[in-house]
């Protein structure tokens, strides 16, 4: 009569005792596993292998992409900081919007960037930044919590720019951040690819940039 064992009364009863193998080691050697990489029978000490193999590769997949996102925080750091100090070289208040745009284009290879500004002193009304913004421009910048990307629908604010665009990312300037009715301007930066400010990417490094151009900018309210 041929015994019929059930499998899981077996696993339980290796789990139940963890030094079965050790007391038959020889029983090691006789164990076959099917390989997925070789498509054959191996040993388990040579599944182990294939296993303990495929956990260092992965290993060392994800401290390549984390080598990879330090060194592009980094380089956004430094990108952010260079921007930074030509603000506060500025020779004059009326120079800020001009170094703070092309800043933009030429230390984060943003194709296009502009900007607008309400209620600015009686002094800049007639300069280029202080360019008329419709209500509903004004309406929109108060209403963004954070930097929107995405397409470009026919928004006004990317008419403000020099080219078509495809995409754009639009930042609120903020003489406070508590509060939306601080809005005073918009920046916005725009580019020919669809994929350059898409609506899924990370904002926090908008975020910093709209930030500092506000504190920057700020000096031109009436």
């Amino acid at each position: 009569m041929t015994l019929q064992l059930d499998p899981d009364a077996i696993a339980q009863y290796l789990i139940d005792s963890p030094h079965f193998f050790e007391e038959h080691a020889e029983l090691l050697a006789k164990i076959r596993l099917t390989s997925p990489l070789l498509g054959r029978a191996v040993s388990l000490q040579e599944r182990q292998m294939e296993i303990l193999r495929e956990k260092i590769k992965l290993q060392d997949l994800r401290l390549a992409d984390m080598v990879r996102n330090a060194q592009e925080n980094d380089a956004s750091a430094h990108k952010l900081h260079s921007w930074t100090r030509s603000l506060l070289l500025a020779r004059n208040d009326v120079d800020l919007p001009h170094t703070l745009v092309d800043g933009l284009r030429t230390g984060f290879a943003v194709p296009q960037a502009t900007l607008r500004l309400w209620g600015v002193a009686e002094e800049y009304s007639h300069t280029w930044f202080a360019a008329a913004a419709s209500e509903d421009a004004k309406i929109f910048a108060n209403g963004l919590s954070l930097p929107f990307c995405g397409s470009n629908n026919d928004f006004e604010a990317a008419s403000w720019l020099e080219q078509d665009v495809q995409s754009v990312a639009m930042l609120p300037l903020r003489s406070s951040s508590a509060t939306a009715s601080a809005t005073f301007g918009l920046l916005v930066l725009g580019s020919p690819d669809p994929q350059r400010f898409s609506a899924d990417m990370a904002t926090d490094f908008l975020v910093q940039i709209g930030e500092t151009a506000s504190a920057a900018l700020a000096c031109l309210l009436g």
